[in-house]
């Protein structure tokens, strides 16, 4: 694969980390849940409820620790990192992909790539790769860049409780904690109503190109309303399964120094005249 491809579908995994990654928790331990009642018992018969309540926990979260692997673009991928979120989101991960490992580094709109060393004099000697999609000239580019800023937890969760019904699947351990797994299958219209209405329309048109007409989420939460996995499937444009660990934990994510980059921008202008 070209860098130039790798990057297109790193852009594509990084921005479906973050939906995803939108409806984590916080770590502040359950003190509210009345004793007389387990609270898998009270995850399992008050699904509204309970997704209510991981909604507002999402609300106060800052970080949490992500592993992840899956399919997007027709390519399989594992990783993992951390994601920062909230009014100014940040992440950071490493993705294994086609072979090869690659550091990613997003800040808001902005994704910067790790660029191997067999490829950096093509890339001016950088060491990192610049893609500013909010910068991007097609429409989905631009859709995807507003939807990565639009999305926050509260309005992530939302998209699973504006379902008709959510079904309760039953217990389940995962990674060794119990968990209530709850599925919902919204039309894709429904799934991205946290969106604004012009991005919205434009990024369901752009899936719909896939044959993206709903989409199927599965959401694992432990006892302290904290998600621990969440799969999502996106027709056949996306297929993402990512567990979450240690909640509230501190990090700093900064962008790699500017003499270290190289704008995909350029290489694009480069592209298009022929340089």
């Amino acid at each position: 694969m070209s860098l130039r491809s790798k990057a297109a579908v790193l852009a594509a995994v990084s921005l479906s980390v973050i939906a995803l990654g939108g409806c984590g928790g916080d770590a502040t331990p359950r003190t509210d849940a009345p004793e007389e009642k387990g609270v898998l018992a009270l995850l399992a018969s008050d699904a509204k409820g309970s997704l209510a309540k991981v909604m507002d926990r999402a609300a106060k979260a800052e970080s949490v620790t992500m592993k992840m692997n899956g399919t997007v673009a027709a390519e399989t991928f594992q990783g993992e990192g951390v994601l920062l979120y909230g009014k100014d989101p940040k992440a950071e991960f490493t993705m294994q992909m086609d072979g090869t490992s690659t550091k990613v580094r997003m800040m808001g709109s902005v994704i910067y790539i790790s660029i191997p060393e067999a490829d950096r004099a093509e890339m001016q000697g950088k060491a990192w790769m610049k893609m500013d999609l909010s910068a991007a000239g097609d429409q989905a580019g631009a859709s995807f860049a507003k939807q990565f800023d639009e999305i926050d937890p509260v309005k992530q969760v939302k998209a699973l409780l504006a379902a008709e019904s959510v079904t309760v699947v039953g217990e389940e351990t995962v990674n060794g904690v119990k968990t209530v797994h709850y599925t919902v299958t919204n039309p894709l219209s429904t799934y991205l109503g946290q969106l604004d209405g012009e991005v919205r329309a434009a990024t369901e048109k752009e899936l719909a190109k896939s044959g993206v007409t709903e989409v199927k989420t599965d959401v694992w939460v432990d006892e302290d309303y904290q998600p621990r996995r969440i799969h999502a499937v996106m027709g056949k444009a996306s297929d993402m399964t990512v567990d979450y660990t240690d909640y509230g934990k501190s990090a700093t994510i900064e962008a790699p120094p500017a003499a270290e980059v190289f704008d995909f921008a350029e290489m694009l202008d480069g592209l298009k005249t022929g340089g």
